[in-house]
């Protein structure tokens, strides 16, 4: 690459980036200012969840066409009109005054969280294939939006009320269009031929099986950490009585290193596969959830001095320590998925990436709604956690099934290899993903 070249990609990482965390911190707004507008509005758990789910539903299903039109016009318009058409829906926030405006205006907000899908494939195709993953990991860790919100919302929400929040984040999202145009730049090479390029034709990649499993993947490691990340603020007050301002930086702690970190994720997943990296975020995934997930217990009993009473369950101090290891192990997952992607689907990445953002962004989508409904019926706070340590469950096994257990992902062991010497390489080998 040539030091002009070198430079313009740089150029556009930055700009890239820096568009991804603003879009990212609006995509996660209603997480904070919800809490109050939950209050004012009469809510249940329920319909705070689907409150705050709205925008990443929009986010998730235009994630589809916005990646073939990435592919077929350059990331650099689209990404730059979709920050544009942001700005009316975000300002209009302010003006609403009934639950049906918030959530109708919810799902234009959402368009923000499109971009993801733009972006990945914009930026990877500036660099060159040993150094995409931590490109695309650089790029990712815009998802510390989502902390970057919870560090200003609560700030201007006690500052200035709830109704400011909106106003300021269109402000906010209307300079990062012009910052972006400015800094960015488009290589009519980066295109797809229209011939390639086909709407039906594209979303022909559904039918891979490949497909369908990295989108199991990416709606653990990217749908669980978007719904956590909405979800946890209203969690800490509820269960800890926190005050939100609290609430929201020890919310942090899951957002921030569940987004930053993902740059390291790339990095790991050029230099030992993406397979190996996805392979033990699933196990500390597991192994978090299944720790989050016990319920604050009290239970009594007999003894020979009589009856006594035990307390177990998580204090606020190691329930937001363990909260952040799981967040690291999202981050990682985050980009080890997508290093999948870039190896399996250089041509069309953008298409490609734009289905398995869906597919995490529904997963966004419905958690929220699930934790609240749950919450709902159960009565217990954890419950969020129980529901996502099941679903880690399914991604394992799928793992195991066909890649851990299969030679052709593992370096071609013989077909009666010993189950322990088809296991032992997934962690020993030397596989890129």
């Amino acid at each position: 690459m040539s030091t002009a070249n070198r430079g313009k990609a740089l150029s556009v990482l930055i700009v890239s980036t820096l568009a991804f965390t603003v879009c990212f911190m609006v995509w996660m707004m209603f997480g904070v200012i919800g809490i109050p507008l939950k209050k004012s509005l009469g809510l249940n758990a329920t319909e705070f969840g689907l409150l705050t789910a709205m925008p990443v539903l929009t986010g998730s299903l235009v994630r589809v066409p916005l990646g073939i039109w990435t592919d077929r016009f350059g990331g650099r318009i689209v990404l730059f009109l979709v920050l544009l058409v942001c700005v009316p829906p975000i300002f209009l926030l302010s003006y609403a005054t009934q639950y049906w405006h918030f959530l109708v205006l919810g799902l234009f907000v959402g368009l923000a969280g499109g971009v993801f899908s733009v972006g990945t494939p914009y930026v990877a195709r500036w660099f060159p294939r040993n150094q995409q993953g931590f490109a695309m990991g650089i790029f990712g860790a815009g998802n510390s939006g989502a902390a970057v919100n919870k560090f200003v919302a609560p700030a201007i929400l006690v500052a200035a009320g709830w109704t400011m929040v909106p106003k300021v984040y269109a402000a906010i999202m209307l300079g990062t269009a012009i910052v972006f145009w400015l800094g960015s730049a488009h290589d009519p090479e980066h295109t797809v031929p229209a011939s390639k390029g086909g709407f039906m034709a594209q979303l022909k990649a559904l039918k891979d099986p490949r497909v369908l499993k990295y989108c199991q993947y990416y709606s653990i490691v990217f749908g669980g950490y978007v719904g956590l990340a909405l979800w946890m603020v209203q969690y800490y007050v509820g269960e800890y009585k926190l005050d939100i301002r609290v609430a929201a930086l020890l919310a942090a702690c899951f957002s921030l290193p569940g987004g930053v970190l993902r740059a390291v994720g790339g990095y790991l997943s050029d230099k030992y596969g993406a397979h190996k990296v996805t392979w033990w975020v699933m196990w500390v995934c597991w192994i978090c959830t299944f720790l989050l997930s016990y319920p604050q217990t009290d239970f009594t009993i007999q003894t020979t001095t009589g009856l006594q009473t035990f307390h177990l369950g998580l204090n606020v101090y190691s329930f937001t320590a363990i909260l952040g290891v799981l967040g690291v192990a999202m981050a990682f997952g985050k980009a080890s998925v997508f290093k999948y992607i870039s190896n399996d689907y250089h041509a069309n990445i953008g298409t490609v990436s734009g289905i398995v953002g869906l597919a995490g962004g529904m997963g966004g989508f419905l958690l929220p709604i699930l934790f609240g409904v749950l919450l709902d019926l159960t009565g217990i706070r954890s419950s969020a956690f129980m529901l996502l340590y099941g679903v880690v469950w399914v991604s394992l096994i799928w793992m195991y099934m066909t890649e851990v257990r299969t030679r052709d992902v593992l370096g071609g062991e013989p077909q009666g290899a010993p189950v322990l010497s088809r296991f032992w390489p997934c962690i020993e080998g030397n596989h890129h993903g």
